[in-house]
């Protein structure tokens, strides 16, 4: 059988692995990568040799990497190339019969129905990873030498989903988080959907904020009347994604779900228990507050048959010690009295309005990188609100918040830096002890960085060079 793999990221490689030598394969991709398997008589590989625009997939006016895919047997793609694969292929039912993801052969293969699916606009990591701990907790105490069923987590979260579908066994338990790329047009909706905040985001990839939203839906569309729907009280978006599932549908920030109440603590249920106070909560920032919850709710009602003191003392337990995922308002250091956090994961302006908010002390916050084409008014609202002691504007969207922020008066800018160990000295020469200094962009990092990750890991480093 002949292979076409179309795009060559984490989720394809292991399609790859997946099937394994016995097969041959025609890799296809919009840029080379230094990570391609050797080409043989059984790999061949395609790929444009101009320079790929910065921005996520599907965004090249040159199509000829795909020619020839079509004659494969079987099509595994990366979520984010199908727009690509829409153009050049359209509607042929031919080619779309025989055209999938890893999704949908994990969801078609899997052995367990004890499917946990979230999805938002961010989060999501924060929050499965939550779910995770809180499942293996529980069940850990509850199942006593046993050790019970298993927990797996995978999804965006950085796993592939076919990484653990061999493993995975009839009654153990797979946190799925998912996005936008791996929902677009999906066909399959798990036995758990959780919804958290949407937000306008990856207008760059979607047609309309319309598309966005029906992507999310995916997710409870084809759920059945005995599966549950976990959303967002406090959001009209994700009350409309939950409200298209025909499942038992359960709100956090609103009762039964969990709430947390202005007097300082975590509760569920109607009557309430409670379940912990916010200062003993390890996670920083109000919004993880809104992850704490879905994810509590999530597991409290899914482990419905659990004795509430097992649940309770697992879950509480978690809460006290989880302190969070890399580049999510990560603390990395302290220099001269002041403090460094890298949340590089945020790529919207609304989680870096997050950011600011999670800090009491003055700042000094890296904004900018390659512009999703999103508005920055209330982002420009919030620093001035904060009375940021200085913006270091950086990227393609750079010039259009410092233009934002000079239009309301707001001065305190350094622009021009082009290398993280320019910005970050930049920083630390604003700052005074007691400060903190956040790297929170409010966009992607495509142009002067890789993606994210290369630019929370670029920024830890030139922290720790600091002397």
């Amino acid at each position: 059988m002949r292979i076409g793999i179309v795009g060559w990221g984490v989720e394809t490689q292991s399609a790859y692995r997946y099937f394994g030598p016995e097969h041959e394969y025609l890799i296809v991709n919009e840029h080379p990568r230094d990570d391609f398997p050797p080409e043989s008589d059984k790999v061949k590989i395609q790929f444009l040799k101009d320079e790929k625009p910065p921005g996520i997939t599907s965004n090249v006016m040159d199509l000829s990497y795909l020619d020839g895919i079509e004659k494969c047997d079987k099509i595994i793609y990366s979520v984010t190339s199908v727009k690509n694969l829409e153009q050049k292929f359209g509607d042929d039912r031919d080619f779309w019969q025989k055209t999938y993801t890893v999704w949908h052969i994990f969801f078609k293969e899997v052995r367990t129905k004890n499917l946990i699916g979230v999805t938002g606009t961010k989060g999501k990591g924060t929050t499965s990873t939550l779910i995770y701990e809180m499942l293996k907790a529980t069940l850990r105490q509850s199942s006593g030498p046993s050790g019970g069923p298993k927990v797996y987590l995978a999804g965006n979260i950085g796993t592939s989903v076919l990484d653990i579908l061999g493993a995975v066994q009839e009654g153990d338990w797979v946190v799925l988080e998912m996005t936008n790329y791996q929902l677009y047009k999906f066909p399959y909706s798990p036995h758990i959907a959780v919804s958290l905040m949407i937000t306008k985001e990856h207008q760059d990839w979607h047609e309309d904020m319309d598309e966005y939203i029906a992507a999310k839906t995916n997710l409870f569309a084809h759920q059945k009347k005995d599966d549950i729907a976990i959303y967002f009280a406090g959001n009209e978006y994700s009350q409309q994604i939950a409200g298209s599932s025909p499942g038992i549908k359960i709100p956090y920030f609103a009762k039964p779900g969990a709430v947390a109440k202005d007097e300082g603590v975590i509760v569920i249920g109607d009557p309430e228990t409670e379940i912990i106070k916010t200062d003993e909560v390890k996670l920083i920032g109000e919004h993880n507050l809104e992850n704490i919850c879905a994810a509590l709710t999530t597991v409290w009602f899914t482990l419905s048959e659990v004795e509430g003191q097992i649940k309770l003392e697992a879950i509480r337990k978690v809460l006290s010690t989880f302190s969070g995922l890399e580049h999510r308002l990560e603390f990395v250091r302290e220099v001269d009295e002041v403090k460094y956090y890298d949340d590089s994961f945020g790529t919207t302006p609304d989680t870096a309005i997050v950011a600011l908010q999670a800090f009491v002390e003055p700042k000094i916050i890296i904004l900018g990188g390659h512009d999703k084409g999103l508005p920055f008014d209330e982002l420009v609202n919030e620093v001035i609100k904060q009375r940021v002691r200085k913006v270091i504007a950086v990227g393609d969207t750079g010039e259009k918040i410092t233009k934002s922020l000079m239009d309301k008066g707001y001065k305190d800018i350094v622009t021009g830096l082009k290398t993280m160990p320019e910005i970050v000295a930049a920083a630390r020469e604003a700052a005074q002890p007691g400060d903190v200094v956040l790297l929170s962009a409010g966009t992607s990092s495509f142009g002067l960085f890789k993606d994210y990750k290369d630019r929370g890991e670029q920024f830890k480093t030139a922290v720790a060079a600091l002397v």
